[in-house]
C-alpha cells in the first residue's frame, strides 16, 4: 500500500487533519475509543489530492481569480467553482495512485459496496463544523465507480456553497484540501443523528437523538420527519414518534433507493428507550474523548451501534469554566454595557481587573456569576427588581431558571442587619426604594467631576516614565484606583438618586394623573450629560466645514486616517482640521464597542466621524446644536408647569405639587451625571491603551512580538509576563487566539447562561402588542413613522432626516447620529441603558430590546415606533 497516498482508518489519530482531513481524522480517533465501534476503510490522503491539482495546471490560475471576487458576488463564484469541479473531475487519476486504491478495495473485497465521503482539512473542527459543504455518496460499487466518486468529492471541495462558505469566513481557498475517506457500507435497520447537548437550548446535560428507519441520509436531507428521543440523567424524559412512511435503502447493484414502508410499521418507535439510552451513553464516551459536545452520525445494525461520523457542534454558546460541579446561573455583561461583540483577551481581561464584581469569560464575552444572590429570598427580590428595570428579558430569563426549582439551592435570609448574600448585583447596580439622602444640589455634581478630572490628570502625569515591568507593576495600582472611583459612595447615590428620581416621576405621576413615562420629557436637555453633548457637539463641528464645498468634496473622499494633515492644505482646511482636532481633544477616547480596550479609538480612527459629520452638513442648518438643547430645555420647562398645575387642582395638590417639584428638581440635577462614570472609565483605558500600545511596539523591536496587535490576543496577565520574562510570546497561541475571535463573531450571546450550558433569552409575556408587531422595553416616549435605516456599523451609516436607526446595540459613541434621526430600535437595552438616556434627552421615540430587530426589520421598510408602549410595527 503506497503510504503516501492510502492509509488504513486503524492508522489515523485525531492530530492528523492536515493529511486525512477533519472527518478522516475524527473517524480514525474514534476507532481507537473503547467500546466505540466505526466500519472499516481508508482515507485517500491530501497528498493525492495535491498530486491531482499539479496534473491540472489550469486550476491554480482559477484559484487566483476566485481569490479576488468578493463573498457576494454570486454569479462569479457560481462560474468559476463550476469550472474548477469540471477540470478536477476531468482530470485522469495516475495509475499508481489507482493502483494503491485498488489495493486498499481489495482488503474488503473489490465488489463490496462502500460509502465514499469527503474529508476537508477546514471541516469538522472545534470552531468551524463546515457541515454540508462537500459531498458523500452512497453504496457505491467496483474500483472503477469509486474512483470516479473520490474525484467527485476531491470536485466537492469547490461547490459553489463550500467557496461561499470559506469566502464569508475569510479563509484562503488554496489553504483548505481535499483527503476522501473509503468506508465499507453499513446497511442498518435504523439510522440518525445524536446530539450530545441540545442544540435548541445549548444544555449540555440533554442529549437529543433522532431516529428513523434505514439509512441516515433519508434524515439529513429532509426525506421523513424522525423519532426524537431527548435522555437526561440516564433516562428518556421526551419522545415524539413520528409516522415514518419513506426510508431510503441501498441497492444490491450500487446506489441507492427511496421505498415506502408498511402502514403498520410507520409508526412504531426506530428505537426502543433503552436503545436510545444506550445510544447517549456511547455519545457521552465520544464527547469526553474530543472534549466538545458532538453531531455524531450512527447506524444501528442487528449487534449494535455504528459510528459513521462525529463532528464538534460549533453553534452552542461557550460555558464560563468553573472550579466546582455545582450549579450556576449567568448574567451577561455585555447586554447591560450595550456592546455584545466578541472582546479580544487583552479587552477582557482589562474589563476584569477594573470591575467590581468577579466577570467570567465565555466566548470573547464577560459574565457575572448571580448565584448566590439568587439562592436567599430577599438578595433574590432585589437583585430581579435590579435588573428588571434595567432589561427585562433577563429579569424573565432568571426567573424561568428559578420556577424550575431545583437549579438554584435555597439559602435562608440573613438575620436583622445581615448583608444579602453574594455581594452586590452586577455593575453595583442595586435595587429601588426611596432615594439617598442626598442633597439636590448641582455642587454635588461639580465635585465629583472635579475629582475624577484630577485623578485622570495624575494618571496621565504619572503614566509618562513607566516602561517594561514597572508599568504593569504602575498599572496594577492604577486598578485599583480606576475602582476606588467607581465604588466611590457619593457617585454612585448621584447616579441613583438621578435614576430614582425618573422611576419616582413615572410612577407617582402615572397614578395622579394618568401620565404614561412624563419623566421622558421632563429630562430632555438635562444638564451636565457628558454623552449628549458629544453628540451635540459634532453638530457643532459641521458648521465650521458647511461653507468650505472643497472641504466637504475632500472630506466624501477620504478613506484612511491620515487625512487631517491633507485637510489643512484646502480653502477652509485649517479651520476644519482645527475643528475636528477640538473634538477628538474632547472625545477622541471614545469608540463602537468602547468596552473593549483593542478597539481602535476615534483618535486613532478619525475617518470613523467623517460619514456622520457629512450627514450632519447636509441635513442640518447652521446653529442646530443650540437650537435643539434649547428646544429641550423648553419642553421640559413646559412639561413641569403643566403637571405641578394639574396637581394643585387635585385633593392634596399642593403637597403632590411640591413633591413633585422636588423630584423634578432633582432628576435635572442628577441624571446627566449618570453618564459621566462610563466617560471617566473610558477616559482612563484611553490613557492605558497609549502606554500598552507603546510597550507592544516595544516587543516587536525586541522581537518578541510579530506585530503590534498581536499583544490585544494575550490576556494582560500573560502579557505582563511576556514582558517580565523578556520571552517572546507564543505565537501559536496568538493564533489560535485570533482563530477563536474569528469564531466567537458567528456566537449570539444569551442574556443568561447556566452552567448546564442552557442559554435563555427571556420573552416579554404581554398581551398589549397588536398582531405582527415587534416587542420591546419602551424607554422614551413619542410615536414616529419613518424609513428604517439598519445600521450594524456606524462608519456605513447613511443617514437622512426623519430616518429611525435600527441596530444592534447603541454604546456612548452612537449618540452623533442620534441628533440626526426620528426614532431608534435597538435589539438590546433597558430603560436606563445609554441609549435610552440620551434617546429621551433628545426627544426621539426610542424602543429597546427588540429580539432581532436587525434581522425582522429591512432596511429601507417603513415602520411605525410607539415609544411610550415599547412596540414597533412594520407598515411595508
Amino acid at each position: 500500500m503506497n503510504e503516501q497516498y492510502v492509509w488504513d482508518l486503524h492508522q489515523v489519530d485525531g492530530t492528523q487533519v492536515a493529511l486525512v482531513g477533519g472527518k478522516g481524522a475524527h473517524l480514525g480517533a474514534l476507532s481507537r475509543i473503547e467500546g466505540v465501534r466505526v466500519p472499516g476503510g481508508f482515507c485517500v490522503t491530501t497528498e493525492a489530492f495535491r498530486r491531482i491539482i499539479e496534473e491540472a495546471p489550469s486550476v491554480g490560475d482559477l484559484l487566483d481569480r476566485l481569490s479576488r471576487v468578493e463573498a457576494d458576488d454570486r454569479e462569479s463564484i457560481r462560474t468559476l467553482s463550476a469550472r474548477i469541479r469540471r477540470t478536477i473531475e476531468e482530470t485522469a487519476v495516475p495509475d499508481d495512485l489507482a493502483a494503491a486504491i485498488t489495493r486498499a478495495l481489495a482488503r474488503s473485497g473489490e465488489r463490496a459496496a462502500h460509502a465514499v465521503r469527503s474529508s476537508a482539512t477546514a471541516e469538522d473542527l472545534p470552531t468551524a463544523s463546515f457541515a454540508g459543504q462537500q459531498d458523500t455518496y452512497l453504496n457505491v460499487v467496483g474500483p472503477a465507480a469509486i474512483l470516479r466518486h473520490i474525484s467527485r468529492c476531491w470536485a466537492s471541495l469547490f461547490t459553489e456553497r463550500a467557496v461561499t462558505y470559506r469566502q464569508r469566513g475569510g479563509i484562503d481557498h488554496r489553504t483548505v484540501h481535499m483527503a476522501v475517506v473509503v468506508q465499507q457500507m453499513v446497511l442498518p435497520y435504523a439510522s440518525g443523528i445524536l446530539f450530545t447537548a441540545d442544540p435548541l437550548t445549548g444544555d449540555r446535560k440533554s442529549a437529543t437523538v433522532d431516529a428513523g428507519f434505514g439509512l441516515g441520509e433519508a434524515l439529513v436531507s429532509g426525506l421523513v420527519n424522525p423519532d426524537v428521543f431527548t435522555v437526561r440523567d440516564g433516562q428518556v424524559v421526551a419522545r415524539t414518534i413520528a409516522a415514518k412512511q419513506r426510508a431510503l435503502i441501498a441497492l444490491p447493484a450500487g446506489g441507492t433507493q427511496e421505498v415506502a414502508i408498511d402502514a403498520q410499521r410507520q409508526e412504531r418507535p426506530a428505537l426502543t428507550d433503552a436503545q436510545a439510552v444506550r445510544l447517549v451513553e456511547l455519545g457521552r464516551r465520544i464527547e469526553a474523548h474530543f472534549g466538545h459536545p458532538q453531531d455524531i452520525e450512527w447506524c444501528l445494525v442487528d449487534d449494535g451501534f455504528r459510528i459513521v461520523q462525529s463532528r464538534p457542534i460549533t453553534t452552542l454558546f461557550p460555558v464560563p469554566e468553573r472550579a466546582d460541579p455545582d450549579n450556576h446561573v449567568y448574567v451577561s455583561v455585555g447586554h447591560g454595557q450595550m456592546m455584545t461583540d466578541p472582546m479580544k483577551p487583552l479587552g477582557y481581561s482589562m474589563w476584569q481587573l477594573t470591575a467590581m464584581v468577579a466577570m467570567h469569560e465565555a466566548g470573547g464575552r464577560l459574565f457575572v456569576d448571580v448565584t448566590p444572590r439568587l439562592a436567599s429570598p430577599t438578595s433574590r427580590a432585589a437583585l430581579l427588581d435590579a435588573l428588571g428595570k434595567g432589561d427585562p428579558l433577563v429579569r424573565d430569563a432568571l426567573q424561568t431558571v428559578l420556577d424550575r426549582g431545583d437549579f438554584v439551592p435555597s439559602l435562608p435570609d440573613p438575620g436583622p442587619g445581615g448583608q444579602p448574600a453574594g455581594g452586590p448585583p452586577p455593575g453595583g447596580v442595586r435595587g429601588g426604594g426611596a432615594p439617598d439622602p442626598i442633597e439636590t444640589d448641582p455642587a454635588v455634581v461639580a465635585d465629583l467631576v472635579e475629582r475624577s478630572r484630577v485623578s485622570l490628570a495624575a494618571l496621565e502625569r504619572d503614566i509618562r516614565t513607566k516602561s517594561g515591568p514597572a508599568l504593569f507593576d504602575f498599572l496594577l495600582e492604577a486598578f485599583e484606583e480606576h475602582k476606588r472611583i467607581l465604588s466611590d459612595p457619593l457617585s454612585i447615590q448621584a447616579v441613583m438618586a438621578g435614576m430614582e428620581a425618573t422611576w419616582w416621576l413615572n410612577d407617582k405621576l402615572g397614578e395622579w394623573l394618568g401620565e404614561k413615562n412624563p419623566a421622558d420629557t421632563l429630562t430632555l436637555s438635562a444638564p451636565g450629560n457628558v454623552t449628549s453633548e458629544m453628540g451635540l457637539a459634532l453638530l457643532d463641528v459641521a458648521d465650521v466645514i458647511r461653507p468650505f464645498p472643497e472641504v466637504v468634496a475632500f472630506l466624501r473622499g477620504v478613506r484612511d486616517d491620515g487625512f487631517l494633515d491633507e485637510l489643512a492644505k484646502l480653502a477652509g482646511g485649517p479651520e476644519a482640521r482645527d475643528a475636528i482636532e477640538a473634538y477628538l481633544d474632547r472625545y477622541g477616547m471614545r469608540c463602537v464597542g468602547e468596552i473593549d480596550i483593542t478597539r481602535p479609538r476615534w483618535r486613532e480612527h478619525p475617518s470613523a466621524l467623517v460619514p456622520v459629520i457629512l450627514d450632519h452638513v447636509r441635513n442640518f442648518e447652521p446653529g442646530a446644536a443650540g437650537r435643539r438643547f434649547e428646544l429641550g430645555r423648553q419642553k421640559a420647562r413646559q412639561k413641569e408647569q403643566d403637571v405641578l398645575s394639574r396637581l394643585r387642582a387635585l385633593p392634596d395638590g399642593d403637597r403632590k405639587a411640591d413633591e413633585t417639584k422636588r423630584m423634578i428638581d432633582r432628576v435635572r440635577t442628577f441624571i446627566g451625571y449618570r453618564e459621566y462614570p462610563k466617560y471617566g472609565i473610558i477616559s482612563r483605558y484611553s490613557v492605558y491603551k497609549q502606554a500598552l500600545t507603546a510597550e507592544a511596539e516595544r516587543l516587536v523591536r525586541a522581537g518578541a512580538l510579530a506585530e503590534r496587535e498581536d499583544a490585544f490576543y494575550l490576556t494582560f496577565q500573560e502579557l505582563h509576563s511576556v514582558v517580565r520574562s523578556n520571552r517572546p510570546a507564543d505565537a501559536r497561541l496568538v493564533q489560535q487566539r485570533k482563530e477563536a475571535f474569528r469564531a466567537h463573531h458567528a456566537l449570539t450571546p444569551p442574556r443568561v447562561l447556566t452552567s448546564d450550558g442552557e442559554a435563555l433569552t427571556g420573552a416579554y409575556r404581554r398581551d398589549d402588542v397588536p398582531a405582527g408587531a415587534l416587542a420591546g422595553v419602551p424607554v422614551s416616549a413619542g410615536t414616529v413613522e419613518g424609513r428604517a435605516r439598519v445600521v450594524l456599523d456606524m462608519a456605513d451609516a447613511d443617514l437622512e432626516a426623519g430616518d429611525i436607526l435600527v441596530t444592534a446595540f447603541t454604546d456612548p459613541s452612537w449618540s452623533p447620529l442620534f441628533v440626526g434621526i426620528a426614532g431608534l430600535v435597538t435589539e438590546v437595552g433597558g430603560l436606563m441603558t445609554h441609549g435610552a438616556v440620551i434617546a429621551r434627552e433628545y426627544g426621539l421615540p426610542a424602543v429597546v430590546g427588540v429580539e432581532r430587530a436587525t434581522r425582522l426589520i429591512r432596511d429601507g421598510q417603513r415602520i411605525r415606533v410607539h415609544g411610550a408602549d415599547g412596540y414597533v410595527e412594520i407598515l411595508s
